[in-house]
């Protein structure tokens, strides 16, 4: 009966033995298994749980970027942005730490370009975008290029004999004029499209009296000339000229009534750190009403739009 006993003790010891092992070896892997995690690897750097699932949502390619640098409250600023697009996470926080800029500036510009120097690094415009498409100080038409619909428009809303717009755009501001009509406003295209020859004429005249530096702000060199695509144009009013529009109740009115036909200001002021030109009241560029609505309302660029909504996809 002794004997029993002390069996019966010899394998609950064994048994108690083998569950301790069993136990500490699944300990161990899990330990190890949960020290190559990212929730590990990104906590012992410092980042709490929140600023983990944020981190945790990304590729691992950014997420092994991340665990290359020092532990950083603001990556999860950038991360939080509205147009945060991840492809361009390394240039965000490259420009981000080098630059006194704040997550939301720095993110428009990076998804724009502006981190670079204007004119470098530039590319052919997608033509595939229609009325969407991009053409800035990045983004280049050929010297042939010219659009298949193009339109002539009436001297009953231009001055001139050669205005000319693209069918689609010339509709929507025939439209966008009547409206200011029935207020007892005169919306006059003053000008419209250029060609590759028409634009490089106008910035050599500007770069030879003020300078490629002062040109740069004021014109667009040739083949990234918006004018160039048919659905730009400059507007104007009985007495106003470029540099006094702004003045008058038409501007006052396209300010608050243009995208509802499609139309944007291109350059509009406290952005030309994004756009690359100085403020210009006056230019106006036809993106239909939906996209237009959208920059009207969240108050940024096409330029922006453009990198998140229509290249990004």
């Amino acid at each position: 009966m002794k004997k029993r006993r002390i069996k019966k003790n010899s394998i609950i010891v064994l048994i108690f033995v083998v569950v301790v092992i069993v136990f500490g070896i699944t300990y161990t892997i899990n330990t190890i298994n949960y020290h190559k995690t990212y929730d590990y690897k990104l906590k012992k750097i410092g980042y709490n749980d929140n600023e983990v699932e944020t981190i945790e949502k990304l590729s691992d390619k950014s997420k092994n970027y991340i665990l290359t640098l020092e532990y950083n409250k603001d990556i999860i600023s950038l991360l939080n942005e509205k147009y945060f697009i991840e492809d361009n996470l390394k240039d965000y926080i490259d420009y981000y730490l080098n630059n006194d800029s704040d997550s939301t500036d720095t993110v428009a510009i990076v998804n724009v370009g502006a981190n670079k120097d204007w004119y470098t690094d530039t590319k052919k415009t997608d033509l595939s975008k229609g009325h969407l498409m991009l053409t800035n100080k990045f983004n280049s038409l050929d010297e042939s290029y010219n659009s298949n619909d193009m339109v002539k428009i009436s001297n009953q809303y231009s001055y001139g004999d050669n205005q000319m717009v693209t069918e689609e755009t010339y509709n929507a501001f025939i439209e966008m004029f009547k409206a200011a009509k029935t207020e007892g406003l005169t919306l006059i295209v003053n000008s419209s499209y250029r060609s590759f020859e028409d634009q490089e004429e106008t910035y050599d005249y500007y770069k030879s009296t003020r300078g490629e530096k002062e040109a740069d702000k004021i014109a667009a060199r040739a083949g990234f000339s918006e004018h160039q695509t048919g659905m730009a144009v400059d507007i104007q009013t009985y007495g106003s000229t470029g540099a006094t529009f702004e003045e008058f109740d038409e501007f006052k009115w396209l300010s608050e009534n243009a995208y509802k036909y499609g139309f944007i200001m291109r350059y509009p002021k406290g952005k030309e750190y994004l756009t690359g030109y100085e403020y210009e009241s006056w230019h106006y560029r036809y993106v239909g009403v939906d996209v237009a609505t959208y920059i009207h309302d969240n108050n940024i660029t096409f330029d922006e739009y453009y990198a998140y909504f229509v290249e990004k996809d």
